[in-house]
């Protein structure tokens, strides 16, 4: 008999890690160990289980979901990441991918291809949708345009983001863990990289794209 596979669920809207961990405890070869909102927390239980799969969002009440995969494949290599987001997979697919994750799914998707997701990260392999995989082949052969928000760092789009839900800089300071010089100086670089004239003009493409990126609800 093949042994149970250890899950630690990351998400900070506790409805999205009910619906995970009911749906992975539905599969008679999975378990969940753990469950949290919050990055740091989420660090301390990979640490302590050593599960086959952190199921990791981008977005996180605290800390950074892509310094948390970064900070998992550092300390805890054998552990396979799978990102589950509500955010733009040709934006974030990519970055995740490279911070060491095994693979990305919306939380648009219909709940088999979560299923699905889990099993091929389990098995060793990549899991990402078609649109992701075309994404990523025009790239590779040069025919796919760099967009504005792609020319953003990982902490640059992080600060964007977090600018989008209205957090202030000394709020996303906190958040980060990081200086309230250095994100003023993250958003100059923003503002830009966008080519934005003022700091009412970013908040406003800030705002703009977070609640675009609300449009598409999970499918729970």
């Amino acid at each position: 008999m093949n042994p149970i596979k250890k899950i630690v669920v990351v998400d900070d809207h506790p409805l999205v890690r009910e619906w995970l961990t009911n749906l992975i405890r539905h599969q008679a070869d999975m378990t969940v160990c753990g469950e949290t909102g919050s990055g740091p927390e989420a660090l301390s239980l990979v640490r302590l289980h050593q599960p086959d799969v952190a199921i990791v969002d981008i977005s996180l009440a605290s800390g950074s979901g892509l310094d948390l995969i970064k900070d998992i494949k550092t300390g805890c290599a054998g552990v396979a990441v799978l990102v589950l987001s509500m955010h733009d997979e040709m934006l974030y697919a990519e970055r995740a991918l490279r911070a060491g994750a095994s693979g990305y799914v919306m939380k648009s998707e219909a709940t088999q291809k979560m299923v699905e997701g889990i099993r091929v990260v389990l098995s060793g392999e990549w899991f990402v949708s078609p649109r992701v995989a075309a994404f990523m082949a025009r790239k590779l052969i040069g025919g796919q345009s760099t967009r504005s928000m792609e020319q953003l760092s990982d902490r640059e789009l992080e600060v964007f983001q977090l600018l989008g839900q209205g957090k202030s800089t000394r709020q996303i300071a906190e958040h980060l863990n990081i200086g309230f010089k250095t994100v003023q100086g993250y958003t100059a670089r923003i503002k830009e990289k966008l080519n934005l004239s003022n700091i009412n003009e970013l908040m406003r493409e800030a705002i703009q794209w977070h609640e675009k990126s609300q449009n598409a609800p999970p499918s729970i």
